[in-house]
């Protein structure tokens, strides 16, 4: 759906992007539209318009309704998840109106421009930081002098320079979408495979008035923060007035989601954390790997004994939201040293464990390795690996089959009690591979599987395949299902569900099921934030 942000007068420029889904709220376009005034001169604000799509909808729907408006201009912000949807659009916009200029940005299109079909269609890129430079551009554009570069390399100002874009978020915004927040831009640490490899260091905004535009966000009703800081725990005192701000606020409808630093968990960040009530503080730990190994070689700082002792601590002595992240495909990684780190991750108990598959990011130094290992990727976004020189491409694709299933089943949290089945005894991964590997073979597909038919391949496979008692299973499999709140019927438990007979309350059952509904929808719109947050 496109943002309801809109203005009485046609704009002169539109700020657009083609989100992953609509919760996502684009943080990036909002910079540049707080800054038009600032840094492309009076006016240029009130001539500009922000519009909001998702990757779903069809490109002429798209371009019906961006030419709609009769801009001059048009900025797309270009990331890995839109950049094929955004190429058909602009593709469109260029046949039917070659006068509009054309100017894109964002990480996608900062690095290897020249090999990329949107890049050759638009009139002009800013790559690296735009909230100075476009508005410098459409100023030229619109009154001139016209610019002479096609690329231009966007200017990084000191942060005090900036105006920040949260009061750019509308109430709709606010009410049914992620909000996105940055304390800090950029990341000390040089981990190859991420394009924060790239900064010199992390740039921190001035906290007491970052703060007052949290506090202003707040009063105004919102309750979903995420913020996109690579390393939010990196200052310690900016951590510690972050989580009290949130915590002197608490309500029951807050979320709050960090990126961690996994191995810097000092006793000041922990007597905070474990005040937080369950449901309302998310964090992302990014491991990666736990090969020593692996992260010399993508140049990754990472103590391993510190940080499986903060994930136990998290999991073990707070209330907040575990999610784990590992990156199956790394140079020197083979399938036995990965299954190691994964079993040794499992063993710590994070509430999700997000099995990533390598991604060659544009820009990224994880190229430096595709020679000496033999690094072979899609040449399709988001451009996986697709073999190297330890991982045959056989292994590869049943891998990210694993990756598919995990997902469906264990991250979905609909298979707690047959999940415990499953995994053990022995090794996790290898469990799990092997039901991957026999859901595959089994069913020959990764995706639209039903609940209900889950329930019915989890109960084949654990009866037939790993020998264990149907009575077991159909016990595990029944509190699953009643816990997930689903209405068919799996074959495996029709007979249990049969027996189960509702209550005659005298009326009473609608009311109390028009309650439930209202539970469930607000609950499956939180679980939606969260995994947004992830993701994202």
């Amino acid at each position: 759906m496109p943002s309801p942000q809109t203005s009485p007068q046609l704009p002169t420029i539109v700020l657009a992007t083609l989100n992953a889904k609509y919760i996502h709220a684009s943080l990036g376009l909002r910079y540049l539209l707080a800054n038009m005034d600032a840094h492309g001169g009076a006016g240029l604000r009130a001539q500009t318009q922000l519009r909001e799509f998702v990757i779903q909808q069809k490109p002429l729907q798209i371009v019906e309704e961006l030419l709609a408006l009769s801009p001059r201009v048009i900025g797309f912000g270009i990331y890995i998840w839109n950049v094929f949807e955004t190429t058909q659009v602009v593709q469109l916009l260029k046949t039917l109106r070659p006068d509009i200029r054309i100017v894109l940005g964002g990480p996608e299109v900062s690095f290897e421009t020249g090999e990329q079909v949107i890049c050759r269609l638009a009139d002009h890129i800013v790559t690296g930081w735009g909230d100075v430079s476009f508005p410098k551009l459409c100023r030229a554009l619109l009154d001139g002098p016209q610019p002479l570069m096609k690329v231009i390399a966007g200017e990084q100002p000191a942060l005090e320079a900036l105006e920040l874009p949260y009061s750019e978020y509308t109430d709709e915004d606010l009410s049914k979408r992620l909000l996105y927040v940055e304390a800090s831009r950029g990341c000390p640490f040089k981990c190859e495979f991420c394009l924060s490899a790239l900064d010199k260091t992390a740039w921190a905004f001035d906290l007491d008035r970052f703060m007052a535009e949290m506090d202003t966000l707040y009063q105004r009703g919102a309750r979903n923060f995420k913020f996109v800081d690579r390393t939010f725990n990196l200052k310690v005192d900016f951590s510690v007035r972050i989580l009290q701000f949130f915590l002197d606020r608490m309500a029951p409808d807050l979320f709050v989601h960090f990126e961690v630093v996994p191995d810097s968990l000092p006793d000041r960040l922990k007597d905070l954390i474990k005040q937080f009530p369950a449901g309302s503080l998310q964090f992302e730990v990014g491991i990666q790997s736990f090969n020593p190994e692996v992260q010399q070689r993508i140049s990754r700082k990472q103590d391993n004994l510190k940080t499986a002792d903060n994930l136990r601590w998290l999991v073990n002595e707070s209330q907040a939201h575990v999610h784990a992240d590992l990156i199956f495909g790394l140079p020197g990684e083979t399938l036995q040293s990965f299954a190691q780190g994964f079993d040794r991750l499992h063993g710590l108990a994070p509430h999700e464990i997000q099995f990533g598959i390598l991604k060659r990011l544009r820009g990224t130094p994880i190229t430096r390795h595709t020679v000496d290992f033999a690094m072979t990727y899609d040449p399709q976004r988001p451009y996986t690996i697709l073999q190297n020189s330890t991982v045959d491409f056989s292994s590869m694709q049943r891998i990210k089959r694993f990756a598919r299933y995990w997902e469906m089943v264990a991250n979905s949290g609909r298979f707690s009690g047959a999940l415990e089945l499953l995994l053990s005894p022995g090794s996790a991964f290898g469990n799990f591979l092997a039901f991957s590997d026999w859901l595959w073979a089994t069913t020959g597909k990764t995706h639209e599987f039903a609940l209900e038919k889950l329930h019915d391949l989890l109960f084949q496979h654990l009866t037939e395949e790993r020998g264990l008692l149907p009575d077991a299973v159909r016990s595990a499999l029944l509190a699953d299902y009643r816990a997930s709140g689903a209405r068919g019927r799996p074959q495996c438990l029709a007979d249990l569900l049969a027996a189960v007979r509702p209550a005659n309350d005298a009326g009473g059952g609608k009311l109390r099921a028009a309650r439930q509904e209202r539970h469930v929808s607000q609950n499956q719109h939180r679980v939606e934030i969260q995994k947004a947050a992830a993701a994202a």
